[in-house]
């Protein structure tokens, strides 16, 4: 079975997020970081090379397969700010309808900017996500 290569590491949040170029796509990520160390009650972590991560939890799948992964983290990726919401977006679709301009994939969510969106749905999508999957997770 192949081993995760995305895991929390000691690398500095704050050195990553200097490093994003684009002033306004810094400052959407300082955002964020307070938005969501706010909802998730965590602190941030580097997890892998590019993804600042907040809080854990454990999975196990029916295949048997198992790991760690984090409660809610986002990644400034070229195009867009990708946040991860680990719960879906199927529960929470009124939500949805109300946050704003996104895509979306399975769990991510895309931004081009974070004015684009409603920051306290924006809470409330991460907050409920994180606790949904607090409490469905593997102990």
């Amino acid at each position: 079975m192949s081993e995760l290569k995305t895991r929390p590491n000691r690398r500095s949040v704050e050195k990553f997020l200097a490093g994003v170029e684009d002033p306004e796509r810094r400052a959407d990520c300082l955002a964020l970081v307070e938005l969501m160390r706010e909802v998730t009650g965590e602190e941030p972590r580097m997890w892998g090379p590019s993804i600042v991560g907040f809080g854990s939890y454990h999975y196990r799948y029916a295949s048997g397969r198992e790991g760690d992964w984090f409660l809610a983290g986002f990644s400034p990726r070229a195009r867009d700010l990708t946040l991860y919401i680990m719960s879906g977006f199927s529960r929470h679709e009124e939500l949805m309808a109300r946050l704003g301009k996104h895509k979306k994939g399975k769990s991510c969510l895309y931004l081009k900017r974070l004015a684009d969106v409603d920051r306290k749905v924006l809470a409330r999508l991460v907050r409920e996500s994180a606790k949904h999957v607090k409490k469905t997770s593997v102990a």
